[in-house]
């Protein structure tokens, strides 16, 4: 007991808080490294072993959404992982310093009934500090430890010393833990957006039950799982766009960015820079470094709309990128490496501007490895039902208000040529709309805005069939056999609407059985 009782004298305590001193030092640096709590609490404890005299330190957090104390570090124990070792509200000593909420200095760790060495990491026979870890008023957790020393006068500096370590741990821990929640809150964020994004670029999102359509569709479907470049063909309106965030969306590269360029709306001088980017000063008004698109869509898709527009000679610039996945931005001279998957559209005959030797042959087939051709609206009239709906759902959204199409309208939209195809549908429906002052637009708001239904008349009668076509109408057929020419059964089968199976069965010229 005389080891106990016996006073420090006044140089010797000096020296141990100076140690303290520094050794706080040292545990602020390593708490303010990094936010990886694991880690960063397994290097405070082994400087506390190492310049604080303290052994076997242990870490228990009670984090949010969670019952009872986790062990998150023990001192030369990493192999003890967050979560392994768990103790209940109350349970033992941890326990209780966690519920009690007041520090615990032990003499002798082994006369206290409520040690339990579940760990079997300490000595019964030396002494024990146990301090609560706040942040703020609340208690988050137990920082323990055995000194290295039974002087009952340094036991009790010990114990102011444990509980100043434990106070900045309790800062570090809730910043570790308010960063993590807001990770998880963008993170969640993020993946509704993704989530959103490919719903809105899905597959549900582009209409049609036509065999073109379905054709393309099974093209899309393929080409999304691997990086091939895509040329999308057809003509102005057709939803070329949509087909390539289609791609987009539903592929690995899913996650990276998709970036778009209209290559026919800039000036060849500024589509340079658009797509390489510049340096510096590297023309009058380049104040600063500027990406260009093929970097900003680095791990991701570019899509470079209507690119049989561009210029011979910045063709051979856009081969080089293609060809080699290399580029120099304007006014520079290092060379890039990216990570691109080139989707292109035109509307152009580019066999035609080949043979004639305004587009380069060479970039030509490297833009052609996968063609999707995108079919007009009049070759796919079934369709236009489905896209007229579609597309007045989504005229209501933005006028606010209840929009029905009339039968007699449709009539009116199936015997029109759509020479501007979907987007063309869209603007005359929006123009019916914009002239419907009670939200039903019918036969008459069509015709005013300029349609002709006299131009298809004559659809129905008997003409001759391709083999896509007679294919297509003996699948009609067996559908109509197996639903006991029900249409409407039949166009479950295949999936098509009842007005689209009647479209189906006048143009494939079907002549219907009566049971």
């Amino acid at each position: 007991m005389s080891e106990f009782n016996e006073r420090l004298d006044q140089g010797t305590l000096q020296a141990i808080l100076a140690g303290e001193l520094e050794t706080l030092f040292l545990v602020s640096r390593v708490l303010s490294h990094s936010l990886n709590l694991k880690e960063t609490l397994s290097s405070v404890l082994q400087v506390l072993h190492e310049r604080g005299g303290l052994e076997r330190g242990m870490v228990c957090l009670a984090p949010p959404g969670e019952d009872g104390l986790l062990v998150y570090a023990v001192q030369g124990m990493p192999e003890l992982t967050v979560g392994g070792v768990r103790y209940q509200t109350g349970e033992g000593i941890v326990g209780s310093v966690f519920v009690e909420g007041a520090g615990l200095v032990l003499p002798r760790l082994g006369d206290d009934p409520r040690f339990l060495s579940r760990l079997g990491i300490y000595d019964p026979q030396r002494a024990f500090i146990g301090m609560p870890i706040r942040s703020s008023r609340e208690i988050i957790g137990v920082f323990a430890a055995q000194p290295n020393t039974v002087h009952l006068q340094l036991l009790e500096e010990r114990g102011r010393f444990l509980e100043m370590v434990a106070n900045l741990i309790g800062q570090s821990v809730r910043l570790a833990w308010e960063v993590e929640t807001e990770k998880q809150a963008l993170k969640d964020e993020r993946d509704q957006l993704r989530r959103t994004v490919r719903a809105q670029y899905g597959f549900d999102n582009i209409i049609g039950h036509s065999f073109a359509m379905r054709h393309v569709f099974d093209q899309v479907r393929q080409v999304s799982k691997w990086n091939t470049t895509v040329l999308i063909r057809g003509e102005t309106g057709t939803g070329k766009e949509l087909i390539a965030n289609a791609i987009h969306y539903n592929s690995p590269r899913a996650r990276g960015p998709m970036i778009k360029l209209n290559c026919a709306a800039l000036p060849e001088n500024l589509l340079e820079s658009e797509l390489f980017g510049h340096e510096k000063g590297a023309f009058t008004g380049a104040m600063t470094q500027r990406q260009g698109r093929f970097e900003q869509a680095n791990g991701g898709t570019l899509f470079l709309d209507e690119i049989g527009e561009v210029s011979a000679a910045f063709q051979a610039k856009l081969l080089r990128v293609l060809q080699e996945g290399e580029l120099e931005r304007v006014g520079g001279t290092r060379t890039l490496k990216v990570d691109v998957r080139v989707i292109a559209a035109t509307h152009r005959d580019l066999e035609s501007d080949v043979a004639k030797g305004k587009f380069r042959e060479d970039l030509y087939y490297r833009l052609n490895v996968m063609p999707i051709v995108m079919p007009p609206l009049r070759e796919r009239m079934e369709d236009i039902p489905d896209i007229a709906q579609f597309l007045i759902q989504k005229i209501s959204r933005l006028q606010g208000r209840e929009l029905e199409l009339t039968d007699a309208a449709r009539r009116v939209l199936m015997h029109h040529d759509w020479p501007g195809n979907v987007r063309e549908l869209e603007n005359s429906l929006e123009r019916a709309a914009v002239m419907s002052s009670d939200g039903l637009i019918d036969r008459d708001q069509v015709l005013l805005t300029g349609i002709n239904e006299q131009i298809n008349v004559g659809r129905s009668e008997p003409v001759a069939l391709d083999d896509d076509s007679l294919d297509e109408r003996e699948k009609v057929i067996a559908a109509l056999e197996q639903a006991g020419w029900v249409q409407a059964k039949a166009a479950r089968l295949l999936g098509m609407t009842p007005r689209q199976i009647a479209y189906r069965i006048q143009t494939l010229n079907i002549r219907v059985k009566q049971l």
